[in-house]
């Protein structure tokens, strides 16, 4: 789960899907993470208020915000992103990768509602995370379902 400074919407993306794989005990089929395009927030935690919004929701994380690998794109099977700008910046960097074998797609295609785009809350107020969160269970309910 990918955005461009790993600590707002993918970070919640993140612990949201761990949560839901755990719910439905199926942590051994996969493996969750989520990374950066930039390398702004190397080693952070996430931002104050995604940490907020998740523990009202009963879900913690101890996420430190990473950059995208290489190795990325040839171990994962889907990265999943969050808005056009990082889809455009992943799909040229998987490019780049030999035996990529990821899939690279927005998030948002697997939302019910249709919000494709997932946007950035990090200059707005919580209502604005709450909404990431709620776009963010949606979608990953969604892609589970499918992949299950």
């Amino acid at each position: 789960l990918v955005s461009i400074g790993n600590i707002c919407r993918s970070p919640i993306a993140e612990a949201v899907f761990r949560k839901l794989v755990a719910d439905e005990k199926l942590e051994h089929k996969w493996r969750t993470d989520s990374a950066a395009v930039s390398d702004w927030n190397v080693g952070r935690s996430p931002d104050s208020r995604a940490l907020s919004c998740l523990r009202n929701h009963g879900i913690e994380t101890a996420h430190k915000a990473r950059q995208i690998t290489k190795e990325d794109f040839q171990t994962f099977d889907h990265i999943l992103c969050m808005d056009e700008s990082n889809l455009r910046d992943l799909n040229r960097k998987s490019n780049q990768v030999k035996d990529c074998k990821a899939k690279v797609e927005l998030l948002g295609t697997y939302d019910p509602q249709k919000q494709l785009i997932i946007e950035d809350p990090y200059y707005g107020n919580e209502k604005d995370f709450e909404t990431v969160y709620e776009q963010c269970l949606r979608c990953c309910k969604a892609f589970l379902e499918k992949y299950h």
